[in-house]
């Protein structure tokens, strides 16, 4: 079977939908080829957070925001990295796609006031305005499509099927403990049983989901025609030019010819075993991608000459805890902000010591663990989480929420470890206990003077604002209480996305080894070198530059740029 089109895009995560979207808003015929039943890849179950510097939503909200601020920040963060030129041309052209989008599809973000960049103390740096957050999105009027939107992760849905806002879970949490909660609880949840009368989960998308659910309603009020379960098998290439490609639809090989260019768009490396053996650190095997993603992009790239970047920093972590359901399935539990950060808990290696601010982002956190078991001539070690009963009970523990209500159940199942004290903590995790005590004593000093000067924890405003404002003068820090029981958490590095890809050029043309641009052949997303270049310098840093690449190859496709 052979069909015809413009653009064909290969891959429906947030960049491939938006890249297809825009070609077909500028006059391009599309078809966006997606190898599982759903969009939305790895976004769909993220918190949807876009980090996109200088737009009209930053003036909007109250917390105006500016390119050239964003251009210093990053000339500091990315320093001697390279990459100037693509990282340019994602803070000129971010602030017009957002308005593009806003303005002429359901595509609708709002500004946070106050969600600060992760990399702190530098010039430019942004406490609010940069940060994007997805307006929640009723998915009802997809009618039956709404099956084609990626359900989120099964451990970050409630009763089941229901999606719940940051700001909402602690009323829900705690739904009696005043009206207010009680009135927020009743708005979540009623209209999400009324909801699974007729649908599979609640209709009531929030963070990536309802992001992935607004770019694919775009694209059905667009009529960007989808095809589903059609995955890429490989490129077509006539006299050096990429010039379509064969994707596997019901079975059947089909040959679709673009005459502009085929976008890969597959999610970067994901689960594709020969890529992580060769590139990722020993002892990182886990990924939040969905397993869809297996590097289809990059491998089709890579076989015909594309050249590979960011090699020595191939991905993005999250400190991740695991549990195994009683079904089977692998729960992954990402240490983001809700525990980390707050005052009272501290981070160790086996070898009993602290190894990094507990409170910088989640990705600074997992690459401090990385680092310092290479130069231990280890594979990753664990890390583990010390917290004492106070914490648990104030600020929860990864599955285990505020108030340690299901404690006992997860104390059981070994999803932590509890001791009546430090020395008892050590045995078990086969830490030296003299060490551990003396960690923590070190730690309980300087949270005594409320400032950190082996670590620096809440020296910067990313620190203090994810703490505890109540505990002072240090957010982050409080004194370990040693008397009573104590437990620990082990957390190991897993990526959320891939900064290893294809390098390309400012337009989203892949760069073959040699240096030239492959005709016909463009990538955008995970399957784009991350222009940070293994860094993570703010809130969506993934999925802003994803969408804006995805833009800019568009109109380059459709000779407006």
């Amino acid at each position: 079977m052979t069909k015809q089109v413009d653009v064909l895009v290969i891959g429906g995560g947030v960049a491939g939908m938006t890249a297809a979207l825009t070609a077909k808003r500028e006059g391009l015929d599309v078809v966006l080829c997606e190898k599982a039943p759903y969009v939305g890849g790895i976004t769909a179950t993220s918190g949807g957070t876009t980090w996109v510097p200088g737009t009209h939503l930053s003036d909007q909200a109250g917390v105006p925001d500016k390119v050239d601020d964003a251009r210093t920040f990053l000339s500091h963060v990315c320093a001697g990295r390279g990459g100037d030129e693509l990282r340019e041309a994602f803070l000129l052209s971010g602030p017009e796609m957002i308005r593009e989008l806003d303005e002429h599809t359901d595509v609708k973000f709002v500004a946070a006031t106050a969600h600060p960049d992760y990399i702190g103390n530098l010039p430019g740096e942004a406490y609010g305005g940069r940060a994007l957050a997805p307006v929640p999105f009723e998915a009802a009027v997809l009618g039956k499509d709404f099956d084609r939107v990626r359900p989120p992760r099964r451990e970050f849905m409630g009763l089941g099927g229901m999606m719940v806002n940051r700001s909402e879970l602690d009323a829900l949490l705690n739904p009696f403990k005043s009206a207010d909660n009680f009135k927020t609880t009743m708005k979540v949840v009623l209209p999400y049983f009324k909801d699974r009368l007729k649908y599979k989960r609640g209709t009531r998308l929030v963070m990536g989901n309802a992001l992935v659910g607004r770019l694919y309603y775009s694209l059905v009020k667009h009529q960007v025609p989808v095809w589903f379960e059609s995955p890429l098998v490989r490129l077509l290439v006539e006299d050096d030019k990429v010039v379509g490609a064969v994707v596997k639809r019901d079975g059947v090989e089909t040959e679709i010819r673009a005459r502009k260019g085929v976008v890969l768009a597959t999610g970067g490396v994901g689960h594709n075993a020969a890529l992580r053996e060769q590139f990722f650190p020993k002892g990182t095997p886990d990924s939040y991608a969905p397993e869809s993603n297996t590097g289809d992009g990059i491998q089709a790239g890579a076989a015909i000459g594309a050249a590979l970047g960011n090699q020595t920093a191939p991905a993005l972590w999250f400190p991740t805890s695991y549990h195994r359901l009683d079904d089977g399935y692998q729960a992954m539990w990402p240490h983001i902000i809700l525990d980390r950060a707050k005052p009272g808990l501290l981070a160790v290696l086996p070898d009993g010591k602290r190894f990094v601010n507990e409170s910088d982002s989640y990705h600074d956190f997992s690459s401090a663990q990385i680092r310092r078991s290479q130069e231990q001539g280890s594979a990753v070690l664990p890390a583990y989480l010390i917290v004492d009963d106070a914490f648990v009970n104030k600020y929860g523990l990864g599955f285990i929420m505020p108030g340690g209500k299901s404690l006992q159940q997860y104390l059981k199942r070994g999803y932590l470890k509890k001791a009546a004290n430090l020395h008892d903590l050590a045995v078990q995790l086969g830490i030296d206990p003299a060490t551990l005590q003396a960690t923590v004593a070190r730690y309980n000093e300087l949270a005594a003077r409320g400032e950190d000067s082996d670590f620096g924890r809440g020296s910067s405003k990313m620190n203090r604002f994810n703490g505890d404002a109540n505990v002072q003068p240090n957010p982050c820090m409080r004194p370990f209480v040693t008397q009573g029981a104590v437990y620990a958490l082990m957390v190991k590095p897993a990526d959320l996305a891939g900064s290893l890809g294809l390098e390309c050029n400012t337009v989203g043309q892949v760069l073959h080894e040699n240096g030239h641009a492959i005709k016909g052949l463009y990538a955008c997303g995970n399957d784009l070198a991350s222009i940070f270049k293994g860094t993570y310098p703010g809130p969506g840093t993934t999925i802003g530059p994803g969408m804006v690449f995805g833009w800019r190859v568009a109109k380059h496709l459709a000779g407006k740029l």
